[in-house]
């Protein structure tokens, strides 16, 4: 009797070691190790990925984004190359990477990964927003306009992931004129953050728009999006190679809107990104939006800009306000331009209104600009489209 209470006992523990493994296995195909219970449902993707939760996506699979995706801090949302998230629902339908959260979304040239939406139409959805730690000049915190998550601090190096071979399509949702997403949003973001490769396409408000932050890009294409293909505002400091932007749908406004601070021109950190090898093409001279400017540089921001090609707009180089004059040349300076069936190449205007000329601001030398002068350069093959 004894022998057989002893043989059932190890049978026992046997069945149950193995129980315990066929349950680790599945929870981890429901999307990683996730203490919070988070489970990454294709057809209802949505939810808040927690500190401790580290969520792996299949890329066999499609997921739906059906509201809010939150990465809060600690947590960790990875999204393997070919993986295909489909977004409906206006501006309840984002994702948002928090303070201290990571997203690692990394495709390849041949699979990118690929944010999108069923119905192919312009802010058909929110988008997808980065709030890091390093500085901005809002204050030494802020709150995002889109995710209402807080962003900005000390923290320069601060990392929120790596964003590359990345598609972000028909983003841009609007909650009203004034407060609207934009294809990607980086709020305060730190320079340990990768975002290299990634294509804006067909949003509702600008490709990219960079609030502050320290974040360095490579490879970006913003192409068809309804308001301003690049933007920067709150004292951002970034380096950055090969931007190339193409305005389509009969619509949109500058290739570039650059800002620092609104409601004071010279509060620091200021906007100063260093930009080499650009191209920005518009939609002819003849379009007759009321913003057809390839580069409009205004409320104090500088920046080091360097090797551009500017194809097809009314006005090549738009200058405002004294404090973003002053920092011509040493400051802000657009090194070795080349002008494409521009109307009229630069216009400065002082804060009172008056005209200035900016000729000090810029040199004009033929260059490749993106890599291919005003055509498609040859490191967008194979992971865009609409170009």
């Amino acid at each position: 009797m004894k022998k057989s209470v002893l043989k059932l006992l190890a049978l026992f523990a046997v069945s149950s070691v193995a129980l315990v493994g066929c349950s680790s296995d599945d929870d981890s195909n429901d999307g990683g190790e996730n203490p919070s219970g988070f489970v990454a449902n294709p057809a209802d993707f949505k939810g808040e990925i927690k500190a401790g939760d580290n969520v792996t996506l299949d890329p066999s699979k499609t997921y739906y984004l059906t509201g809010k995706l939150q990465i809060n801090e600690g947590g960790k949302l990875t999204i393997p190359a070919g993986t295909r998230i489909v977004a409906n629902g206006g501006t309840s339908s984002f994702v948002a990477v928090a303070q201290g959260g990571q997203i690692f979304a990394e495709g390849t040239a041949t699979n990118p990964v690929v944010f999108t939406s069923e119905n192919r139409t312009p802010g058909a959805w929110g988008g997808v927003v980065v709030c890091g730690k390093a500085p901005i000049n809002k204050a030494t915190t802020a709150s995002a306009e889109v995710s209402e998550l807080t962003y900005g601090g000390t923290q320069a190096n601060d990392n929120s992931g790596v964003i590359k071979y990345v598609r972000i399509e028909y983003a841009g949702a609007a909650y009203n004129s004034e407060k609207e997403f934009n294809g990607l949003s980086l709020f305060g973001v730190g320079n340990a953050t990768t975002v290299e490769y990634v294509q804006l396409h067909e949003g509702a408000d600008d490709g990219i728009e960079f609030f502050g932050g320290t974040v360095n890009t490579k490879y970006i294409i913003a192409n068809g999006n309804e308001d301003d293909q690049f933007d920067w505002t709150e004292g951002w400091n970034g380096s950055n190679e090969f931007w190339y932007s193409k305005a389509s749908l009969g619509r949109g406004n500058r290739g570039i809107e650059a800002d620092n601070n609104s409601n004071n021109h010279t509060l620091g950190p200021v906007s100063n990104p260093t930009i080499k090898n650009m191209t920005l093409v518009g939609l002819g001279a003849s379009y007759n939006g009321s913003e057809n400017q390839a580069m409009k540089l205004r409320v104090g921001t500088k920046g080091k800009l360097e090797n551009v090609v500017l194809a097809e707009w009314a006005k090549g180089i738009d200058i405002e306000h004294d404090a973003t004059l002053a920092g011509i040349p040493n400051d802000l300076f657009i090194r070795n331009v080349q002008f494409v069936n521009v109307a009229t190449e630069a216009t400065g205007k002082k804060s009172d209104g008056t005209s200035t000329s900016v000729s000090a601001a810029y040199n004009v030398q033929n260059n490749q600009g993106a890599g291919n002068g005003a055509n498609t350069p040859s490191w967008a093959q194979g992971w865009t489209v609409g170009l």
